[in-house]
């Protein structure tokens, strides 16, 4: 192969698709989405809360009804003097948005029936705050029956709800505070940035060769070129956006988490947890309390922290001890090698059909190995060390997702190495198969081809 000629290709490849709007548009607007999608979440929620309900109530047990307390969401409306009939006929004229007839009182079972009834389907909010309120009158009238002094107050003292503080120690032995959520947030992020690049960028690939290849623009490419110089200068090309993309999109992120943190004065947090972790230092030293057993850095334990409920701390701790030259190196070279396999095979696609709507058979063996990658990743936060999470981290084809996915939470270095090496050996071979085909296909027209044709074309010297 000539490289002056795949680097022409590469630059025009490159500079093309750099110009485009579509480029400027995704680069730019790329890290307000993520933005976005952290924050949208929790305002969804605040907005799709029920509020102003009216809820009618047929207390036929006695004990129910006082606790129904209204709330912000729901307004409850005590109809227990009425008959059960007669609510039902009145339920439009009295604009309710849910009546609840609450059975008479079982005292075998020291329990009620509960049966809600609405114009439309009951929403699960609703549903849960009428149940929550239910469960609570049973259960103070069952404790009630067995007639404890102080029972209700002894089985409130005897609920334990004891916050668990993790941490990771280094080969060292040094101790740092970490945070679990934390981890899985940052590998769910991981999976799905290098999930949504490798299979977009190419697809990319492949849209290409089949646009020059339909406007027939490939017979006088490889008038002048060689197909294999074609195929890997379109590859190259396209992996060098991809990576401007991502360059930028790390910069221009850093640069909206860095005005997001002035605004909600992320430095005033941290410099509070240092003062408090201070003050709990010596507070333990008056009290005969070993002060080593805090953390060394300046912030406070995970028990302390917790117990001053700043577990806001804890995160930007955990965000703070991340090593983020190994993250992103890893998805770099991760999502090179990655991109480099899945690219090859795309390319070999594209130029055995001559449109987008003859790829889906012949695609669908490639897609696969990305989705199952992509499912076990999802998985990979609760068990990074399980069997198949640690297979899918070693299998070339889904390696890419699922190491990375683990990374996070701390891979040995022989993995990574073994893993990259698979990878990059599997992609050379995949690139040598994709050749072959890519040489053949891209000057074949007029016929769908099959997996048979496919084969045929590999065997061909």
């Amino acid at each position: 192969m000539n490289f002056r000629t795949i680097n022409v290709i590469v630059s025009r490849e490159y500079l093309t698709r750099v110009k485009k709007k579509s480029f400027l548009l995704t680069t730019f607007l790329g890290p307000i989405f993520f933005a976005a999608l952290c924050i949208l979440p929790s305002v969804i929620m605040f907005m799709a809360e029920d509020k102003g309900k009216k809820v009618g109530v047929v207390d036929r047990s006695g004990i129910v009804m006082p606790y129904m307390t209204d709330s912000e969401q729901i307004a409850y409306q005590d109809y227990s003097s009425e008959p059960v009939d007669s609510m039902k006929a009145r339920y439009f004229d009295l604009e309710l948005d849910a009546l609840v007839i609450i059975s008479p009182l079982d005292s075998a079972t020291k329990s009620v029936s509960v049966s809600a009834y609405s114009q439309k389907p009951l929403s699960v909010d609703m549903k849960e705050a009428v149940s929550r309120n239910v469960n609570n009158a049973i259960e103070d009238y069952r404790l009630a029956s067995y007639d404890i002094k102080g029972l209700k107050q002894i089985m409130e003292d005897v609920k334990a709800d004891i916050p668990v503080a993790t941490y990771t120690m280094d080969d060292a032995g040094q101790e740092k505070i970490s945070s679990s959520e934390v981890y899985m947030f940052v590998s769910l992020i991981l999976s799905v940035i290098i999930y949504m690049f490798i299979a977009m960028f190419s697809a990319m690939v492949m849209q290409s060769v089949i646009e020059e290849k339909s406007s027939r623009v490939v017979e006088v490419l490889v008038s002048s070129v060689n197909s294999l110089e074609l195929m890997f200068g379109k590859i190259i090309g396209v992996a060098g956006v991809a990576l401007t993309q991502f360059f930028l999109w790390i910069v221009l992120t850093a640069i909206l988490v860095t005005g997001a943190g002035a605004l909600m004065g992320a430095d005033s947090l941290m410099s509070s947890a240092t003062i408090q972790t201070e003050q709990m230092a010596g507070m333990a030293e008056g009290l005969g309390v070993d002060s080593a057993s805090l953390d060394p850095s300046g912030l406070a334990s995970a028990e302390a922290l917790v117990s001053q409920d700043n577990e806001l701390a804890v995160i930007l701790t955990t965000l703070k001890d991340l090593d983020y030259a190994q993250i992103i190196l890893s998805f770099i070279v991760y999502f090179v090698l990655g991109y480099l396999l899945y690219a090859s095979l795309f390319a070999a696609i594209g130029s055995a059909v001559e449109n987008e709507a003859d790829t889906q058979q012949l695609q669908m063996p490639v897609t696969i190995p990305l989705l199952i990658a992509f499912f076990i990743a999802f998985y990979a936060f609760k068990s990074p060390d399980s069997q198949v999470v640690f297979w899918g981290s070693m299998i070339p084809f889904t390696s890419p997702i699922v190491m990375l996915a683990r990374i996070p939470f701390g891979v040995p270095a022989w993995e990574i190495i073994l893993s990259i090496v698979l990878l990059l050996l599997t992609f050379v071979l995949m690139a040598y198969i994709s050749a072959k085909i890519y040489r053949v296909g891209i000057l074949m027209f007029g016929k769908k081809t099959t997996f048979k044709d496919l084969y045929r074309w590999l065997k061909q010297k």
